[in-house]
């Protein structure tokens, strides 16, 4: 039996015939714990390892993606540098490291998907996404410069127009606005986003292997090519962290209100 299933319990693994799913599952709309986080920066090389697994679908339970990191994350990373550090680690590793996932990985989204769990979301080889689902990148609107996966990969997908409007302003996006622009692969009615998404998935675990891992690869140069962006990106959200704006954004998101910047 693969040790992934005994390594990264926060995030629900389960294996048959090659198909490995892993769920983003708990409180605040599957928002993504510290043990998650950390999980998701060390579980892609495991799963590249795993003679096992031949491909990999993500999915949400009880009908929502992810949420992203919890607020008790973000408050721990303002007031504590050691956390902070880890963070950007972290932070850094996740997108690196699932572009260097030789297997193909199929997201399958409901609801929300934001922070995170946007990040897994985009950077999957194929995305489902329900014609309902709302995606956003937040990151403006608490007060930090858009990391994650904005600059690596929105400007690629769906153009610089596009990708400057939506980080910089924070507007979300359906699911089926989110497949016209090409940030996502399609859409679907939520009824069948995860029957979609599994068939996809299982279609390339048994396709042919080096083919389609070589593929990919190779394709991901695209991405790689933006990899110094990225990183400036993920320092300038960490150096964020460390101002006023973002306690007023996070207070402004807990008091329902427009935050209001001053910097």
């Amino acid at each position: 039996m693969s040790s992934l299933l005994d390594r990264f319990t926060s995030l629900h693994p389960t294996l048959e015939d090659g198909l490995l799913e892993l769920v983003f599952d708990g409180p605040q709309l599957n928002s993504v714990t510290e043990e998650m986080h950390a999980d998701l920066a060390v579980v892609w090389p495991a799963i590249d390892a795993d003679p096992d697994v031949r491909a990999v679908l993500v999915r949400g339970a009880n009908g929502v993606f992810s949420a992203g990191g919890n607020f008790g994350m973000i408050d721990k990373a303002i007031d504590d540098h050691a956390y902070r550090t880890r963070v950007f680690k972290e932070t850094r590793a996740i997108p690196h490291a699932m572009l260097e996932c030789s297997k193909p990985i199929v997201s399958a989204v409901q609801g929300v998907a934001v922070g995170a769990g946007l990040v897994v979301a985009i950077l999957s080889d194929v995305t489902v996404a329900a014609r309902d689902a709302r995606l956003m990148d937040g990151h403006t609107r608490l007060g930090l410069a858009a990391g994650d996966v904005g600059v690596i990969a929105w400007p690629l997908l769906c153009g610089m127009a596009k990708a400057k409007y939506h980080l910089l302003t924070c507007e979300p996006l359906s699911g089926e606005q989110a497949a016209d622009i090409g940030l996502v692969t399609e859409s679907v009615d939520a009824a069948d986003v995860d029957e979609r998404a599994r068939h996809i998935a299982r279609r390339l675990s048994t396709g042919a292997q080096d083919a389609i891992r070589f593929t990919k690869m190779a394709l991901n140069h695209w991405y790689r090519m933006m990899g110094p962006a990225f990183d400036f990106s993920v320092a300038a959200e960490m150096y964020g962290l460390g101002g006023p704006d973002v306690r007023e954004g996070v207070a402004a998101i807990r008091e329902k209100r427009e935050p209001q910047f001053r910097t």
